[in-house]
């Protein structure tokens, strides 16, 4: 990238970056090990912005007022954008990234905002409104995963947040039983409706059945039409990158199948993708890596994701920065061999290995 003179001298330290290593090791096994996928020079700064957002989002969801503990951390995200984080390891790391990267703030602030969606217990009339959540909660994330892997053109970024709203689809699908038993109901309420389901109703005894069934089938074809979007993006990161991407595409994907072939069953039973399956899910990762698919059309961008991708577009011509991809590796194979272990440690229940 092309920034304006030469970046700022870092703010966070080498214990810093540890802190923030260890809060995902503890917090989010799953991501840290799916974290070894990626090249330690994009590894590093994805584990600083995860635990800004881990704290940001255990704050809001722990907060009896979302929107003061929302306000809060617009001001730590200010400060952080200022170079002025708090005295926080957290703060600090996100200060270098969100400038060594040039992320426009508008990303990380939709990001917020959808945590206190969250807590707030928002409701979701159709399908757009429910993706203008997933475009915040998870599309954001996309976009600055994107970002960091020098990959800025609005056509990719657009497909990030298709794979980011994807993944949070199939998370809903995964779990209408688990956040039904928390009082809350993802998916849209016109579909429902079509369907012959009362939301509030159904929340008063949440138990399965095959018109719920079928509208959560239909959230997953929603989410698998977005993988399918987002595949040809991967094309444009660096090859020793698109590992880490395909195979979280994959994986999440496999996720609305087995819901899916439970007939959409995701009230009485949770679908879990073994062990085995994430290892051959892992090794299709690696050969989709070295493999173009064929194209047909770019899809233009989700309308729900359009602002914060005109964001990065904004940002970019006004301090002159450029997109350039991070230059090759040649390290898949190192790099796929250390994610297995790493998922097959988290399998056991152990903690995976420092990368």
């Amino acid at each position: 990238m092309s920034p304006d003179g030469d970046p700022p001298a870092p703010l966070a330290t080498r214990a810093d970056m540890e802190a923030c290593r260890a809060a995902i090791r503890v917090g989010s096994r799953t991501f840290h090990a799916a974290s070894h996928l990626l090249p330690l020079r994009v590894r590093e700064p994805a584990l600083a912005l995860y635990a800004f957002c881990r704290e940001a989002d255990d704050a809001i969801d722990g907060s009896a007022e979302p929107r003061v503990a929302l306000r809060a951390l617009e001001e730590r995200l200010d400060r952080a954008y200022r170079r002025e984080p708090i005295d926080n390891a957290a703060d600090r790391a996100l200060a270098d990234v969100v400038a060594q990267f040039h992320i426009p703030r508008a990303v990380p602030a939709a990001l917020l905002e959808g945590f206190a969606w969250d807590a707030e217990g928002r409701i979701y009339p159709d399908l757009p409104s429910l993706r203008a959540y997933g475009m915040r909660v998870a599309g954001t994330v996309g976009v600055m995963m994107s970002l960091l892997m020098g990959v800025r053109s609005p056509g990719a970024l657009a497909r990030a947040a298709d794979l980011g709203i994807g993944m949070q689809l199939s998370n809903i699908a995964r779990d209408v039983g688990e956040d039904a038993r928390l009082g809350r109901v993802y998916l849209p309420r016109d579909w429902l409706a079509e369907a012959g389901i009362d939301a509030d109703e159904w929340l008063a005894d949440p138990q399965f059945e095959p018109d719920l069934g079928r509208v959560v089938a239909r959230l997953v074809e929603e989410a698998q039409r977005l993988y399918d979007r987002a595949a040809v993006g991967v094309t444009e990161l660096p090859v020793e990158c698109r590992p880490a991407i395909h195979a979280a595409r994959l994986m999440y994907a496999e996720i609305g199948r087995k819901v899916a072939r439970a007939g959409g069953d995701s009230v009485s039973t949770r679908a879990v993708v073994s062990a085995r399956r994430k290892m051959l899910l892992l090794l299709q990762a690696i050969t989709a890596s070295v493999t173009t698919p064929r194209v047909v059309g770019h899809p233009e961008a989700l309308p729900e994701a359009r602002a914060l991708i005109d964001a990065v577009v904004e940002h970019d011509a006004r301090h002159g920065v450029r997109g350039d991809a991070l230059a090759g590796e040649n390290l898949l194979v190192r790099e796929f061999a250390l994610a297995l272990a790493a998922f097959e440690r988290l399998e056991r229940g152990e903690e995976p290995e420092r990368g």
